[in-house]
């Protein structure tokens, strides 16, 4: 029995049989350290900018809905082909494995098509948040150039992708700190034309960040075509296949769904604060780049958390799903309960990376306390739509998405801003991350009861065969 077992994991990828709690750790750490990095190069991105001027700072913040639009299409996308790339890997259909890689690719260059036509109206949209000139001249430098060239950011999260479908995700690893290092470099020689560079200011910006995002996806590139032998990246004579797009679809729209009702949310919160003051849309763009060190390296966790189990669905091992399940969710709400420490314990020091006025300080600190009360309740709900999208249940995701934010969070915001001012908006994010997480919870329970508890369980056919 010993050696039917020893012989069947040298053909098996270790997802069907390492001990998952190891497993885990090695595939979502790399990808929790270099989400840390990531955060890193926004927050610093973020700096840089602020120290120009305030109105610097808010058209940034006011372009971060559209950003943040762009990275829903191309994660969601990415979701539903890595989640569908590990599933046929688990069930050993290598061709299908290499056809979703290959669709998943054209759909990166399809998404990018619409932010390229978008961008010829970056102005408009800067303009319908706010009347200021001059934050309007550098929201739209700053959104043109980044929805231009946003192929670069599509191509890297579908690059990203394909490794952790198949388990690589150390490499992911490399492609973002190689990526953030270089967008960290760029920053102040193209913003403030250090070293012999045009001074460019908030459009040095958004350039340097594209930089850093072409680095990423040449290595992206390089990693899958030199170390990835599991997928087959030669697209001589593709079609793209109606099948297998509406197959990635299924999981991956109610992904960008999700996704792009964040984009909704800060778009709301932007008209919602700007109300009060443009000092205090700044201030948000503060917390939510400062908020992104904490809930990064979740999101890293997240993407180690779907291959491990989609690979396991298709190899119809329930008991590693739970074991995944488990584990995943105590370490996120340790780390986000971490978080909210560090939040409570100094705020002051985190705002002053930003050079605030002393009205954004004071502003900002009543901010970072209130609302990272909900970071807890957040780790337990991420970690459950890792879960939801690896089942290919990402509708569940999407409607807690919907509630949430649009549902509770913004009509709580307004309504606490009418009756008590810009500091009671804050509480809106706490509650609203509580009902989520009830929200998750009953999920949870559904999901269990209609498929993992319905799976086959392989091991143990197989360890009864064997006897």
């Amino acid at each position: 029995m010993s050696e039917n077992i020893t012989e069947n994991r040298k053909t098996e990828n270790p997802m069907g049989y390492e001990p998952v709690q190891g497993l885990l750790l090695k595939m979502s750490a790399p990808l929790m350290v270099s989400m840390l990095v990531q955060s890193l190069y926004n927050i610093v991105d973020s700096i840089f900018v602020a120290h120009l001027n305030e109105d610097a700072l808010t058209a940034v913040s006011l372009s971060f809905p559209i950003q943040n639009l762009i990275m829903a299409v191309s994660i969601g996308t990415a979701v539903g082909m890595s989640a569908l790339l590990s599933r046929y890997l688990g069930a050993k259909e290598m061709e299908k494995v290499d056809r979703v890689a290959h669709n998943g690719i054209f759909l990166a260059f399809v998404g990018y098509s619409i932010f390229l036509v978008f961008s010829f109206f970056a102005g408009d949209f800067i303009a319908s948040q706010t009347s200021d000139a001059r934050i309007v001249e550098y929201g739209t430098q700053y959104l043109s150039i980044v929805c231009r060239l946003s192929i670069m950011v599509t191509m890297q999260v579908t690059m990203e992708r394909i490794l952790q479908g198949t388990g690589k995700t150390k490499y992911i690893f490399f492609i973002q700190v190689s990526g953030a290092v270089v967008n960290v470099i760029m920053d102040p020689i193209l913003i403030f034309g250090l070293l012999g560079a045009p001074k460019l200011g908030v459009a040095g910006a958004a350039i340097a960040t594209v930089f850093g995002q072409t680095v990423g996806t040449c290595l992206g590139l390089f990693f899958n075509v030199t170390k990835n032998k599991e997928v087959d990246l030669n697209m001589k004579g593709f079609h793209p296949d109606p099948l297998m797009i509406k197959e990635i679809y299924s999981i991956g729209v109610p992904s960008i769904i999700m996704q792009a009702v964040g984009s909704i949310m800060v778009f709301g919160m932007n008209l919602i604060l700007v109300s009060f003051s443009t000092t205090a849309v700044a201030t948000f763009g503060a917390y939510f780049k400062l908020q992104s060190f904490v809930f990064m390296p979740i999101f890293g966790m997240n993407n180690g958390v779907v291959p491990i189990i989609a690979y396991n669905y298709g190899a119809q091992k329930p008991g590693r799903i739970r074991q995944c399940m488990k584990i995943s969710v105590n370490y996120a709400v340790a780390f986000m309960g971490a978080g909210t420490l560090i939040f409570w314990l100094i705020p002051g020091v985190l705002m002053s990376l930003f050079d605030p006025s002393p009205v954004m300080m004071a502003l900002g600190m009543r901010a970072l306390r209130t609302i990272s009360l909900c970071f807890p309740f957040a780790g337990y709900a991420i970690m459950r739509g890792s879960v939801f999208q690896a089942l290919g249940k990402s509708v569940y995701s999407m409607n807690i998405s919907l509630i949430r934010q649009l549902g509770i969070l913004l009509p709580a915001a307004w309504i606490l801003g009418r009756i008590a001012g810009v500091n009671a908006v804050w509480f809106a994010f706490p509650i609203a991350e509580i009902m989520g997480t009830t929200l998750s919870a009953l999920y949870t329970r559904k999901i269990r009861r209609d498929i993992i508890d319905r799976i086959p369980d392989a091991e143990q056919q197989t360890a009864g065969a064997s006897a």
